[in-house]
């Protein structure tokens, strides 16, 4: 279906372009411009095309990526919270240690029933 519509567009496209082409020839100097516009939006469908077969293999390779960033920060972050606990003063730690605690309790609903 996809490839009939891309080939519906192109001729569309091609029709009209020499359609303006000849308005041009016959005078309407705007019409040169339309007869360039439109192989433009046939260039542009043809892009639209070729994106929407590809956007799996696209989706994938860009899923992949995002992966191992992710897992790249992770381990950096990992390794700079083990470099920040090694120096950390006991009482600091203690009092974030406090703080991890409150955030994970449940909260208390302080308005209605």
């Amino acid at each position: 279906m996809l490839h009939a519509l891309l080939v519906t567009w192109l001729s569309g496209c091609t029709a009209a372009a020499w359609w303006q082409f000849g308005r041009a020839a016959s005078g309407n100097s705007l019409s040169y411009l339309y007869s360039i516009e439109w192989p433009v939006f046939a260039i542009l469908g043809f892009f639209g095309w070729w994106s929407l077969l590809h956007l799996e293999k696209i989706s994938e390779a860009q899923e992949q990526a995002r992966r191992e960033y992710e897992a790249k920060m992770r381990a950096e972050a990992a390794a700079a919270r083990a470099a920040a606990a090694a120096d950390e003063d006991p009482e600091l730690k203690a009092y974030n240690d406090e703080l991890a605690r409150l955030a994970n309790q449940p909260k208390k609903k302080l308005w209605g029933h």
